[in-house]
């Protein structure tokens, strides 16, 4: 909101705007408009009506200066009552009769309120050369200083020195630089467009003006270091003395790429009321979307500080034509008449302005005080309701203050009061170990009104925990005090919130400590020590492995270890048990990335002299032949800041392979008869049969672990022949499952039909078994036999004939002997069918109808 008595009119350049001169295409204009939101209201300023003029050379009219797209009004500046606008792509034909014109550029200049108006084209000369008036452009860029000097020569001087009919005009005093000899040749670089914004203010408050000069085409190798990107920057000359410029170095340089950094500049004023003027700084192809962005860089004794203190982003992004936010700057002027200068930005591309009102500064102080800075826990001073127990106090004040130049008449601050707030995030410790008591949280906020430049104070008390609700003991207890203006405070008489002061620190830390038992100077430096034993050296694959290490963890320095603790990091192939010895001992397992480890409580503090000896009970279960050792590393870490580790610890258990093989062996059959009955060798042999009888033996390969065999190797030796006479003959090997065999003999040599069986592994003879050296130390043999029975040759198969003829003589003989024995027993006699008549009469009635 501006105030409504006081009226601003303002001066906006349109360079491509189309005007009332004869034959001339978008020769660009300035329009005069009320500051207010009805832009109707705005009308053209008539720097100049004339069309392309012409010089009559030989009775022939020659056009000498082209004003089409010349940009009139792209510099357009005021000081007071002057004003001057600039057509920096005006063409002038230098030689009457050469077929090109150059871009000298020419300004018009009005000192009287915009009644009256003077050219004024510096480069606008009779000179000449190979490239004739080059791209002098002049009203690139221009501005007024205190004495209302312009870029180079007084108005005073560039008014009385124009008439109307003259092209060329010479003012008296005019100052201009050398062409290869300027004060800034020696750093920038060639194409850079150096000079295409200047401006002209004290920055460093010492009475003179001082120039800025911006180089918005300047150009750094990118971040992939191979192509050149145009990220701009502006040069600072401070004014030793009268029209003596140094270079305040190192420039300012743009950070986006393709940003044209300083393509614009804009003297603010004293913004921040430090005493020192400031500059804004156009970025118009800045920004994530390319939308443009304003800097404001703060002046300073030296020149302007080295990084912006506020960055204003344009409101329109990126289209099919850049917004070009930031192509036009105006400050320097309090528009709302609250006592600070606004600025204006200007957006090329989106053909709009923006107002940006500065704040009311505020600058701020504030202190904190703790009592005491050194706690002792055993010294309870004050009664908690909740718990019935007594903790420990400390006090604390802080004061606020806050004064500016046209401030409201009350501020109203933000402040708050946190206990280890940033530390306690990178802590270890989830307990924190101060609060407040009232409330029982770790922070106090409050709202404070304040009158202009009267402080206030306020006094409050924190408390500490009791020793066994914290760990940590050796880390000061910090407290910090933030403030900030009120957010949802009112708005001042002009529709504005202050800010404080960019360079004001609103962050104020203090701390104290815990008293410890580590002398006056409370430093405690302990001297840990460590010894690792384990109940075996070697592990085994294949097994759980079940280990035991104990550990003795000593302190022989001359102060506590706080927060103590053994760390144990457990290799890939061990798996945590449990607490062997020591049922005190409190541990816990913690796993990160692929990092697992074991963490164990040894005391805080781990007081000086202390000897302390446990067990920590391990499986090892997960064992690969690919390494031939597990390690475990043990350390005592602690929390002090002077040795606060022991030496690491490796422990190292072997890894073996054990196995307990055995190899057993049966025979079928388990004795053999040969020749068996009723073979005969047969001297043409056809199939297997006519060969002889079947040997198998059947082997069976035990391992009783705990590791595997990862590869065996089954040997079968088989006696062949015996006495010199063939005894077994090798037929076939039959094989199932992932086997492999050979022979070094050939099989079925004479090519037997072999009869169809099921799948098996078919031998003859002793064999045994080799097993891999690398895993079984030993061979395992075994020895599997078949006796063979010799029936003798001349009793096989063939009988005598007299025997059969005697053996069946003594059997007829036999026969006869037999059958008289039988008849003189009386064998052959007939009985009496029915008996006597005694016999019948004796007989029963049911026993003889039974009969």
């Amino acid at each position: 909101m501006i105030h409504r008595n006081v009226h601003f009119s303002i001066l906006i350049g349109a360079p491509k705007a189309n005007t009332s001169q004869t034959n001339i295409i978008e020769g660009g204009s300035v329009y005069l408009c009320p500051w207010s939101q009805d832009q109707s209201d705005c009308s053209v300023v008539n720097f100049d009506n004339e069309g392309d003029r012409s010089f009559h050379v030989n009775d022939v009219d020659v056009q000498v200066e082209f004003k089409s797209h010349q940009w009139f009004g792209a510099t357009v500046r005021s000081h007071g009552n002057t004003v001057l606008a600039c057509a920096p792509r005006y063409y002038w034909r230098t030689e009457h009769d050469a077929p090109f014109s150059d871009a000298t550029g020419t300004c018009y200049l009005s000192v009287d309120n915009l009644k009256t108006f003077v050219e004024y084209a510096p480069c606008r000369t009779e000179r000449h050369g190979p490239a004739g008036q080059g791209y002098c452009q002049g009203g690139f860029s221009a501005d007024f200083t205190k004495v209302r000097q312009l870029v180079s020569a007084t108005t005073e001087e560039i008014v009385k020195a124009y008439f109307p009919s003259y092209f060329l005009l010479s003012v008296t005093g005019q100052i201009q630089t050398r062409q290869a000899n300027s004060v800034c040749s020696n750093v920038f670089q060639m194409g850079s467009y150096f000079g295409y914004a200047v401006a002209a203010t004290d920055i460093n408050n010492d009475g003179l003006d001082d120039l800025v000069v911006g180089a918005p085409m300047f150009m750094q190798r990118g971040s992939d270091g191979l192509r050149w990107e145009e990220v701009g920057r502006v040069y600072v000359y401070l004014q030793q003395r009268p029209l003596l410029f140094e270079p305040s170095l190192p420039p300012l340089g743009g950070s986006q790429a393709f940003g044209r950094f300083g393509s614009s500049l804009a003297p603010l004023g004293d913004l921040n009321q430090d005493g020192f003027n400031d500059i804004a700084i156009g970025c118009p192809f800045g920004g994530d979307d390319q939308q443009g962005l304003v800097l404001i860089y703060n002046g300073h004794a030296s020149g302007l500080k080295d990084t912006p203190t506020q960055a204003l982003a344009g409101q329109w992004a990126s289209g099919t034509f850049p917004a070009s936010f930031g192509y036009a700057l105006r400050g320097e002027k309090d528009l709302d008449q609250n006592g600070y200068p606004d600025l204006i930005v200007g957006a090329f591309g989106a053909d709009k302005a923006v107002l940006y009102r500065a704040r009311p500064i505020v600058n701020a102080s504030a202190s904190l005080t703790v009592q005491p800075t050194m706690i002792n826990s055993e010294e309870k001073s004050c009664m908690v309701s909740n718990g019935n127990k007594t903790i420990s106090v400390v006090n604390l004040s802080f004061c606020l203050s806050a004064n500016g130049k046209h401030l409201p008449a009350d501020l109203v601050f933000m402040v708050e009061v946190q206990l280890d707030h940033l530390e306690q995030k990178q802590r270890e410790s989830s307990v924190r170990r101060t609060l407040f008591l009232d409330s029982h949280q770790p922070s106090l906020l409050e709202t404070i009104t304040m009158a202009n430049g009267g402080p206030t104070c306020h006094d409050t008390r924190i408390y500490l925990r009791s020793e066994g609700e914290f760990r940590d003991k050796l880390s000061p207890i910090y407290i910090t005090l933030n403030f900030s203006l009120d957010p949802l405070a009112q708005l001042d008489l002009h529709g504005l919130k202050p800010i404080l002061n960019y360079q004001t620190t609103h962050i104020i830390k203090q701390k104290a400590q815990i008293q410890l038992d580590c002398g006056e100077d409370n430093i405690c430096v302990p001297d840990l020590k460590l010894a690792v034993y384990g109940d075996r050296t070697e592990v085994y694959l294949g097994d759980e492995n079940s280990l035991t290490l104990t550990f003795n963890a000593r302190n022989e320095g001359e102060g506590g270890a706080y927060e103590a603790e053994l760390y144990v990091v457990l290799p890939a192939e061990a798996d945590y048990s449990g607490i062997a010895r020591n049922n005190a001992l409190t541990c816990s397992y913690e796993a990160e990335n692929q990092t697992r480890s074991l963490v164990c409580d040894l005391g805080n503090p781990m007081k000086s002299g202390t000897s302390l000896w446990a067990g920590l009970r391990f499986t090892v279960p997960r064992l690969k032949d690919t390494h031939n050792t597990v390690q475990f590393e043990l350390q005592i870490r602690s929390k002090n800041e002077n040795k606060s580790q022991s030496d690491d610890e490796l422990f190292h258990l072997e890894v073996a392979v054990v196995a307990d093989v055995i190899l057993q062996g049966v025979s079928r059959p388990d004795k053999l008869l040969f020749p068996p009955p009723n073979w005969r060798m047969s001297h043409s042999l056809q199939e297997e049969q006519d060969v002889g009888p079947e040997i198998q033996h059947v082997y069976e390969l035990v391992n009783n672990g705990p590791s595997m065999i990862s590869q065996s190797v089954l040997e079968l030796r088989c006696p062949l022949k015996s006495q010199g006479h063939d005894l077994l003959y090798p037929l076939e090997v039959i094989t199932q499952g992932p086997l492999d065999c050979s022979s070094n003999h050939t099989l079925n040599a004479l090519k037997l039909k072999v009869r169809d069986r099921l799948t098996h592994i078919h031998t003859k003879g002793p064999a045994y078994i080799i097993l891999p050296q690398a895993l079984i130390p030993d061979t395992v043999y075994i020895h599997v036999l078949t006796p063979v029975m010799w029936n003798k040759p001349d009793s096989q198969y063939m009988v005598p004939l007299w025997i059969i003829i005697l053996a069946i003589l003594a059997g007829l003989l036999l026969l006869t002997l037999v059958i008289y024995v039988l008849y003189k027993l009386g064998f052959f006699k007939r009985s009496n069918l029915y008996g006597t008549a005694m016999e019948k009469a004796q007989l029963k009635p049911q026993a003889s109808s039974e009969a």
